[in-house]
């Protein structure tokens, strides 16, 4: 699991990895580019939205959403990353937090439109991802969304083929998402929906239970 000097190191780079892997289909990023534009085109049909991005890294998703006229608010660890972000946003709001200390104090008593988490809340363990998960809920608006997209699996099976598949390949640091395992815990207080975009990745989409 990288640390936040490892996020620093690799943060010029980021970008262009992710892309050759997603363009090579290969894990774990088979399927970037359409979950996150599936992600982007989902909050863009709400109108200008409050939208909290937890780990945006070097905000491929969020400047995209800071230029159409959403208002941001970004919660990261590397500080590298955060510097990259503010030359593309200068007006957002962008918080050095580690989100497996929970939600930063300072956001209290703020709620989003849509909170989004893309390629980051594998680094939690799965009890304190649930925990993590359950915290958000109270920070959306009556009808907002939460968007959580990562190398994620519908099944342990799944997930299980896809690491003998990637032998020596695969990073055994992760706690990568199951949404059956998910949706077994967290479905007495919200409904969540899986949406696949590769054979390593989707997005789980979470809203308040009515």
């Amino acid at each position: 699991m990288l640390n936040n000097n490892g996020f620093d190191l690799w943060s010029g780079s980021y970008d262009a990895s992710v892309k050759e892997a997603d363009a090579r289909n290969q894990y774990p990023f088979a399927g970037y580019g359409k979950l996150m534009n599936a992600i982007y085109g989902t909050i863009m049909k709400h109108g200008p939205a409050k939208v909290l991005d937890i780990g945006f890294g070097s905000a491929l998703l969020t400047s995209r959403l800071y230029d159409a006229g959403n208002q941001i608010t970004g919660i990261d660890f590397s500080s590298e990353m955060i510097r990259i972000a503010a030359l593309k946003m200068p007006r957002a709001k962008l918080l050095q937090w580690d989100f497996s200390l929970g939600i930063p104090p300072v956001l209290s008593e703020q709620s989003f439109d849509f909170i989004v988490s893309t390629y980051a809340l594998h680094h939690l363990a799965d009890v304190a991802k649930v925990t993590f998960i359950a915290s958000l809920l109270n920070k959306l608006e009556a009808e907002g969304v939460l968007l959580i997209g990562d190398v994620c699996f519908r099944t342990r099976n799944d997930l299980l083929l896809c690491k003998a598949a990637c032998g020596d390949d695969w990073d055994n640091d992760e706690a990568y998402l199951v949404f059956a395992e998910l949706s077994e815990q967290l479905s007495p207080i919200c409904n969540l929906t899986f949406h696949e975009y590769s054979f390593c990745s989707g997005i789980i989409e979470i809203k308040k239970a009515v």
